[in-house]
């Protein structure tokens, strides 16, 4: 399975009182890693996307699992891989690692809206094709 791969830093207003990462800066790693899964996997600006197309890709389901805290100065290597992608929504997981240790694991899934309307709309085929790249194989028996 092909993943896309990149690099965070934690820095020191990322922490709270306790010297971990306060759990919603994820959702904050988790977008600006979105966005650059657009960037520099699909070869869209995200922000031209939603100002030039008027499409977007809101999440609408989101689950967490935090299994080792974020620390000040961490570089979490963040891998993101495709789950799916169906007609209107991809889902996409996200995975956490420092030093090759799992510290957690999201999964969300975005809706393709057109943003005058917010109503769902297929995923364009050029999108899809880049997504179905970094495609999670099925699972035996699925």
């Amino acid at each position: 399975m092909s993943t896309f791969n990149t690099i965070i830093q934690v820095r020191f207003g990322h922490v709270d009182p306790a010297g971990i990462v306060y759990f919603p800066r994820i959702y904050d790693y988790i977008h600006d890693v979105f966005e650059e899964v657009w960037d520099k996997h699909v070869g869209r600006l995200y922000y031209q996307l939603i100002i030039d197309e008027k499409i977007g890709f809101p999440l609408v389901h989101s689950e967490v699992d935090f299994l080792r805290p974020l620390r000040f100065g961490d570089r979490p290597v963040v891998s993101v891989s495709c789950r799916r992608v169906g007609r209107t929504s991809i889902a996409l997981r996200y995975v956490f690692t420092v030093g090759g240790e799992k510290c957690l694991e999201a999964r969300m899934t975005t809706v393709c809206v057109r943003l005058e309307t917010m109503e769902k709309i297929d995923v364009p085929d050029a999108f899809r094709e880049r997504f179905q790249q970094i495609l999670e194989p099925a699972e035996a028996g699925a």
